[in-house]
């Protein structure tokens, strides 16, 4: 029996939901141990943001070929059904929503994996970790929490790509719309804010401007719009995932309440939400620039006219 299929069947519980979110996020803590433990011992944070992206690419894959990779286990027949599948007439193996939802998380992890990755090289290092990948036991938490963060943002998604193919009922529904929707727009205001931030400091570097603060365009109506556009992707994600696992059908299927099916949604954006205000984005952002410029009459001015995170329509 190969590994494959031993893992399989240690995972194979009754109910559809644990098979795929029991599996999906072993692998999450897995892929980053994978490249923890190397880091650790280099004391380089080179490929962590890199980690980030590859394990969220691997366990939404993942969560949608369990079914699958499980009926191949049993039957070697089986093919594995195309992403195209669901854009044909009499296509099987996906429902829409799954491919639509699993290539949303997949276009974000690339975007922002490639743009993170990049700036590490081109700056050499990160420098939230300057202190953190000095000691190894501290190093070995990050790439924890950022397992936890990879599977506690794709609950919605895994919880989706759990849903048995019969399940599903047909027709479009309000908060497919809303959520794409809402996701669109909070990853059109992301890139939107990161390429003006890389701009302005590709400027600075040549010596175009004196700025020492950015202060223009989607950063004069939110000191932190790269993280609204953050939490507003993963509350469309997570719209859209609650509008079907609300169906009863589904809930019959996964053995879900409405209350767990909210719960399973809602932990996605609230999860990152937190982390974006009180943990790692805008207090360590707000930090480093107090020190920096917290001195500087513009930069209190900014500060005290531009909101924290909810931008401001005018």
């Amino acid at each position: 029996m190969s590994l494959l299929q031993s893992l399989l069947r240690l995972t194979n519980f009754r109910n559809p939901l644990l098979r795929t979110i029991v599996p999906s996020v072993s692998a999450a803590f897995a892929i980053q141990a994978a490249f923890a433990i190397p880091s650790i011992i280099a004391q380089s944070d080179r490929f962590y943001d890199f980690s980030g992206s590859v394990t969220y690419l691997a366990v939404t894959a993942l969560s949608l070929y369990l079914p699958t990779l499980r009926a191949r286990a049993a039957s070697s027949g089986v093919p594995l059904p195309s992403l195209l599948s669901v854009f044909t007439a009499g296509g099987t193996g996906f429902n829409w929503r799954q491919v639509v939802l699993s290539g949303a998380v997949g276009i974000w992890s690339l975007r922002l994996g490639s743009f993170l990755f990049q700036r590490v090289l081109q700056e050499g290092k990160d420098s939230r970790f300057d202190e953190i990948k000095k000691s190894p036991s501290r190093f070995w938490v990050a790439f924890m929490v950022q397992a936890t963060w990879v599977s506690l943002c794709l609950m919605p998604v895994m919880a989706v790509n759990a849903i048995p193919a019969a399940a599903f009922g047909a027709g479009l529904k309000l908060t497919d719309v809303l959520g794409m929707g809402l996701y669109l727009g909070g990853m059109a205001f992301e890139v939107i804010a990161d390429r003006q931030k890389a701009q302005w400091m590709k400027e600075k570097r040549e010596k175009q401007h004196d700025e020492e603060f950015l202060t223009r365009g989607l950063w004069g109506k939110s000191r932190h719009p790269n993280y609204f556009g953050e939490s507003t992707l993963w509350t469309g994600i997570a719209t859209a995932s609650a509008g079907i696992l609300l169906s009863r059908p589904v809930q019959g299927a996964l053995a879900l309440s409405p209350a767990a099916a909210v719960s399973l949604c809602a932990i996605s954006p609230a999860f990152v939400t937190f982390l974006l205000l009180k943990v790692s984005g805008v207090p360590l952002s707000e930090e480093k620039y107090d020190k920096r410029f917290g001195d500087r009459k513009g930069y209190q001015e900014w500060k005290k006219n531009t909101p924290k995170f909810f931008p401001r329509l005018f």
